[in-house]
């Protein structure tokens, strides 16, 4: 329920008749994550608190630097060699008392972002770095988790829906992080000060229509905008993996699926007693993996169809991930082009 202070503080956008009371009650109920307390993070985040979203996360383990300021406009001169997740929640609380904020000081993961991101019903992802963009659009998809996201890159930015009712994803239009030299970051390249804002505001202009339900989100569109020329293109793309899950808001479920499941003590059991004629395959990505692992082999599950040669024959398959996810699906896919069992790790290599 809204505070009587509340129906004030957001009088101007609740009078919108696309928004109204309920949108706000949903504006409200919604817990939102931001991956990142910097240049888009900043603006994301102080909309999203001004607009009344009443739970927000904020995961960065990052200081704030003297060269930050230019850009990241929550902070102050003050700030600085502060954790930026702890620096702007105390800001984001002076903005809006009437919102909950929980801050994280760890870096993101393969071994944190699950457990994270379950307790929030949409993700937004502000990092400057690839490996980190793929974990978290690939965690997103497992947890079946909207992904609102934007990137930076001297005077032009991005800005998109993943995942959003089990449309197009980080993949579809990016399948692979092109090389470290290839993409220099903002202090060797520089950023101009003003396109973090712009893009966050357009991030955070994403993220209340997907809360509330309003306007057309950007899911399979990604939008780009130059700052030098004023130019704003949308361009569409279409998802290009195929779709496992199914349409409703159903996932694949243990009720639904043929697929067998095989839990941690078994498994080593298997391994112990008959290790020749079982197959383990990861299908997490190679990052995750060699991160840490079971062992096995290592095919990611995007690439599954065209590595199939690599799975031997006559073997006990086994997939493995890290939450059970994207094994199940795994199975689902290679089940109708392999002759012999087919299993997957209950609850992913993280309970081993």
């Amino acid at each position: 329920m809204l505070q009587k202070e509340e129906l004030k503080r957001y009088s101007r956008q609740m009078i919108l008749p696309e928004l109204g009371l309920k949108g706000q009650g949903k504006l409200k109920s919604a817990k939102v994550l931001m991956i990142g307390a910097g240049g888009l993070g900043c603006p994301v985040l102080q909309y999203l608190a001004a607009a009344g979203v009443g739970e927000i996360g904020i995961i960065d383990d990052d200081v704030v630097d003297e060269t930050n300021l230019h850009r990241q406009i929550l902070y102050f001169h003050e700030d600085i060699g502060l954790k930026k997740a702890e620096a702007a929640a105390q800001k984001l609380k002076k903005l809006n008392p009437f919102i909950k904020i929980e801050t994280f000081t760890e870096r993101l993961n393969a071994d944190n972002s699950s457990s994270i991101f379950a307790n929030y019903d949409l993700i937004i992802d502000g990092s400057d770095n690839f490996p980190t963009r793929y974990l978290v659009n690939d965690t997103c998809v497992e947890l079946n988790k909207t992904l609102v996201f934007g990137s930076i890159f001297k005077f032009e930015g991005q800005v998109s829906v993943f995942n959003y009712k089990y449309g197009a994803q980080y993949r579809d239009i990016f399948p692979e992080a092109p090389q470290k030299h290839e993409v220099p970051n903002c202090a060797e390249i520089g950023v101009i000060g003003v396109l973090p804002g712009i893009i966050g505001t357009l991030m955070a202009n994403e993220a209340i229509k997907v809360i509330t339900g309003i306007g057309k989100v950007l899911s399979g569109k990604l939008l780009t905008f130059n700052a030098l020329d004023g130019n704003m293109q949308v361009f569409g793309f279409k998802p290009s993996y195929k779709n496992f899950v199914k349409s409703n808001n159903e996932s694949i479920s243990e009720a639904d699926s043929e697929e067998t499941p095989i839990n941690i003590a078994d498994l080593i059991h298997q391994l112990n007693q008959e290790p020749s004629n079982i197959c383990l395959i990861d299908v997490r990505e190679e990052y995750e993996y060699q991160d840490f692992n079971i062992g096995g082999i290592n095919i990611p599950l995007y690439e599954l169809k065209e590595r199939l040669a690599e799975i031997p024959l006559g073997k006990i398959l086994v997939f493995c991930c890290q939450s059970s996810q994207r094994s199940k699906l795994a199975a689902k896919l290679v089940k109708p082009l392999y002759e012999g069992s087919i299993l997957y790790l209950k609850d992913g290599v993280l309970a081993s």
